[in-house]
């Protein structure tokens, strides 16, 4: 799955970009931006506040109950 980050979360990840392979059972947005944030300090601060986040999935605007899968292409901004 790639990752991309735009803007202030860019900042706070601190990474444009990644490709990650999360566990069977993050099958949603929401579960996504969840294991994120575990991921390190920068990506929690990024991820705190999820209503300041929009998000696409293949280039097209999504919500964070929508599922995703191991080859979709993620976009967070705010």
């Amino acid at each position: 799955m790639r990752i991309l980050y735009f803007a202030w979360v860019r900042e706070r990840t601190g990474t444009a970009e990644e490709t990650v392979d999360p566990p069977a059972a993050v099958t949603t947005v929401g579960q996504l931006a969840d294991w994120l944030a575990a991921r390190s300090p920068g990506h929690a601060a990024a991820f705190a506040n999820p209503k300041r986040l929009r998000v696409a999935i293949n280039q097209e605007q999504a919500r964070f109950g929508d599922a995703v899968g191991p080859n979709d292409e993620i976009a967070f901004f705010p």
